[in-house]
């Protein structure tokens, strides 16, 4: 079992950055594919990026591509999510979350493969 933390949501003009950290514990992290997702109030959650177990792989939603980028370290149980250039429409709770990931080096892109998740955290942008 692993149990996520996260951290670095807030309030941001268009245009700025924001950097969201998720601390994952257990001894076995290197054993989980991570997964962002989001949230907008009224809508679906929806993927934002993907990283396997290795770091090896890692996947974006098109409407961030080029925007985000995601991490992860192993060495110290984090997966990051950098967010430049922010939208009003990237205004969502934003959660992590981990899949066992054991026999696989996949990337996961749909919320109901991940068994693990953050308490999220709220990314507002302003206009």
């Amino acid at each position: 079992q692993v149990q996520l933390v996260e951290a670095g949501g807030g309030l941001v003009q268009a245009g700025g950055s924001l950097r969201l950290s998720c601390r994952a514990s257990g001894r076995t992290f290197t054993s989980y594919a991570m997964g962002w997702f989001r949230q907008a109030p009224g809508k679906e959650r929806e993927f934002v990026a993907g990283v396997n177990k290795n770091g090896g792989s890692i996947e974006y939603a098109d409407s961030v591509k080029g925007r985000f980028t995601n991490s992860r370290d192993n060495a110290k149980n984090t997966v990051s999510l950098q967010m430049n250039s922010l939208k009003p429409e990237d205004t969502a709770v934003y959660y992590c979350a981990a899949k066992g990931a054991y026999y696989s080096d996949s990337v996961y892109y749909r919320a109901n493969e991940y068994a693990y998740w953050g308490q999220g955290t709220q990314v507002t942008v302003s206009s």
